[in-house]
């Protein structure tokens, strides 16, 4: 800066005024100043320039796998809506681990992040040390939270009551009721969506199925478990006429696999197949399946762009949006295909 100042003949201050913001100084003096940087092929060095704020203009976020393409939507959302305000992310990965979790946070806190937006990891969460974070670190919950255990820590996802009851309404009026693939992990997702399903299903007069997860089980794998826990199911003759409704879209996809290596979805032409299935979350590839995947869509665009205004306003409040403190659920959309 002392450098630039002294070659274009401006004082120290003008420039500085300038590197905080380029529109704060007269047209002439920027356009000057941005000649000279061109000139020399200067890139501003992010962490030097906040060295002397109290928050750097980066927001953190945390997801627990990179392979999960909702997740990556989330991301490009919540980028996207912080470049609009001059705000850099950096992602983390907890690996569905306690300690990569915990690891993720300290990581960003040392970087003295504005503010982190995160999709924990559920009951295997350090639970004490994200509430000791949030006192220091505005915390936004986004997709799941830890259930009540976090009450000053806002959170955004889709509201399971609204969503699976979509599918299971309309299963249960065009067919068989639904038999219900749980997740194999333990967040708040995959526990509220089977006893929202259970709920739903005894309020219709039907008796809830769950195949359910053996205990030990908390994997990511979604695809796999599942093509592995139906393939077994057919081959018993178990579900090979059942309507069957997955957790999540992921899950589907391999109950999709093993429902067409057993010609499940082998029909005459005037007549459907008597096994249906259906998912959750509207994955990008759920409509290129065969056959496509019956789903419900939640909303990724309003979901991560309230959760960046919700972490920014918890950061530049001076009480970090406490009034804002609680849920924020969104509805999701029925979208009908030939699965079911």
């Amino acid at each position: 800066m002392a450098d630039l100042s002294k070659a274009l003949g401006m004082s120290r201050a003008t420039v500085s005024k300038y590197f905080q913001d380029p529109n704060s100084v007269r047209h002439s003096t920027k356009k000057r100043i941005e000649d000279a940087l061109e000139a020399v092929d200067y890139v501003p060095n992010f962490f030097a320039r906040n060295l002397n704020r109290q928050r750097t203009k980066l927001i953190g976020v945390i997801i627990p796998h990179f392979s999960d393409v909702y997740y990556m939507s989330l991301v490009e959302v919540i980028e996207n809506a912080a470049r609009q305000q001059d705000y850099k992310v950096i992602v983390q990965i907890s690996n569905s681990s306690r300690r990569d979790e915990t690891r993720s946070l300290e990581t960003l806190k040392s970087m003295n992040a504005a503010g982190v937006i995160i999709a924990p990891i559920g009951s295997n969460s350090d639970v004490e040390m994200i509430n000791r974070v949030n006192q220091e670190l505005p915390l936004v919950f986004v997709d799941s939270d830890l259930s009540g255990k976090s009450s000053d820590i806002p959170f955004v996802g889709t509201d399971n009551f609204q969503s699976i009851g979509l599918l299971v309404d309309y299963l249960c009026r065009t067919g068989p009721p639904p038999v219900f693939l749980d997740m194999p992990i333990s967040n708040q997702n995959a526990s509220q969506r089977a006893t929202v399903y259970a709920q739903r299903m005894t309020e219709l007069g039907h008796r809830p199925q769950i195949i359910s997860k053996p205990e030990d089980i908390s994997r990511w794998d979604f695809e796999a478990y599942a093509y592995a826990r139906m393939k077994k199911e057919f081959a018993k003759s178990r579900y090979r006429d059942a309507s069957i409704l997955c957790a999540n879209d992921r899950l589907a996809m391999g109950g999709m696999r093993a429902a067409n290596e057993a010609g499940l979805f082998t029909a005459e032409h005037d007549e459907m197949p008597k096994f249906r299935i259906a998912g959750h979350d509207d994955h990008p590839l759920s409509q290129y399946l065969w056959p496509a995947l019956t789903t419900v869509a939640q909303d990724a665009e309003l979901m991560g762009k309230t959760a960046f205004e919700l972490v920014m306003k918890r950061a530049l409040m001076p009480d970090r949006g406490t009034e804002d403190v609680g849920s924020t659920l969104l509805k999701a959309l029925l979208v009908l295909r030939d699965s079911a």
